[in-house]
This record gives structure tokens, C-alpha cells and sequence, in this order.
């Protein structure tokens, strides 16, 4: 049995004002990088043998945070669990879509990536992961899209339409049958810290 945790990066300025970040390369807030010191804390006392991040800096700075916390290097940064590609929109909120290509952009073609590009290059990636350390535990810090696309293609049938939060954490495991969730979008490292 091969567990995976995949994380969501902590927060960032963009994340807070609403823009779409794409494949931006945005760093971590103060608030982000709290969140990463309280998954951390968090992962502490469970046992994790490897860690892999994207390679887009918000990913990067959280992987680094958990690294230095449980005394795992990160391993390796994996192109193929970057966020999703936001085309045209990388960089804008809401109302600034509707006032640049008025409201009814989402008909039009913003040279978004396909969620079925996004299933097909996440799922390869964590598949990857898992064949190179089959029944070890291996956590993966990337980003809220690109891992809802990827859930769609490991665990068909999954609800996932409940966004991911900033360093949730979600569990799947991959054992003869296939892939299973048995922990979504968990954020209770987070909840603890709040008075």
C-alpha cells in the first residue's frame, strides 16, 4: 500500500485579492507561511518517508517549511503537479474579467488548460511518484486545481467540488485495487490555530 498526502501550498497575496495564479510564480504571504509551519506541526508526529513539491516558488516555500520540520529533504521538483495554466486570465479577479471581456467570458477561449489536461499530466505525475516508492508514504505540495483535476482521474467518483484550502491535506492510497481517498481537503492544523 503506497500512501500519498497531497498538500495545497499556503496562502498568497493573490489568493487573497482573488486573481487567478496560474503557472505565476507568486511567493508565500505571512499568512501563507504560517499555514505551512502548521502543517508541519501537523505532520510531526505522523511518519512520511519522502516529500516532492511542484516547482512554482508558493509550492516550493511550503515544501521547505515541512522539510525543515520533519527532517525530510525535499526530493524532487515535478513540473507535472504545477498549477493548471491560466492562460489569459493569469493575474485577474473576477470583476476584472467581466470589465476586460464583459460576463459572459467563461464562453470565451482564454487559453485556459483542459481539466483533461490537467487529469492526464497530474495523474501521470503522482503515478510516477508511487511507482518509484511503492509502500512508502510520500507527501506532495502543488495547488488547489491542478490536485482537483488530478483526484478526478485517480479516484473516479469522488466529490471534489469543494474547493481545497490553503495547506489542507488530502490522503489517497494506491494498493492492488487502485486508488482510494481516505482523507479530503483536511484542515485542522489550521482550525487549532485560530483563537
Amino acid at each position: 500500500m503506497t500512501t500519498i498526502g497531497l498538500i495545497r501550498h499556503g496562502s498568497t497575496l493573490w489568493n487573497k485579492e482573488g486573481r487567478i495564479q496560474g503557472h505565476t510564480d507568486n511567493p508565500l504571504d505571512e499568512e501563507g507561511l504560517r499555514q505551512a509551519a502548521a502543517i508541519a506541526e501537523r505532520l510531526r508526529g505522523e511518519e512520511w518517508d519522502y516529500l516532492y513539491s511542484s516547482d512554482l516558488l508558493r509550492a516550493v516555500q511550503t515544501a521547505e517549511v515541512i522539510s525543515e520540520r520533519l527532517g525530510i529533504p525535499v526530493t524532487g521538483l515535478v513540473p507535472g503537479i504545477r498549477e493548471m495554466n491560466g492562460g489569459l486570465i493569469e493575474g485577474t479577479t473576477e470583476d476584472e474579467r467581466v470589465e476586460r471581456w464583459g460576463s459572459g467570458w467563461k464562453s470565451i477561449d482564454m487559453e485556459l488548460e483542459s481539466d483533461k489536461s490537467g487529469q492526464e499530466r497530474g495523474s501521470r505525475a503522482i503515478e510516477e511518484i508511487a511507482a518509484r516508492h511503492p509502500g512508502k508514504k510520500i507527501l506532495v505540495v502543488s495547488h488547489g486545481a491542478i490536485l482537483r483535476s488530478t483526484l478526478r482521474r485517480l479516484v473516479p467518483g469522488l466529490d471534489v467540488t469543494v474547493l481545497l484550502k490553503n495547506t489542507s491535506i488530502t490522503h489517497v492510497v494506491k494498493d492492488g485495487n487502485g486508488w482510494t481517498c481516505a482523507l479530503y481537503n483536511c484542515v485542522s492544523h489550521i482550525d487549532a490555530e485560530r483563537p
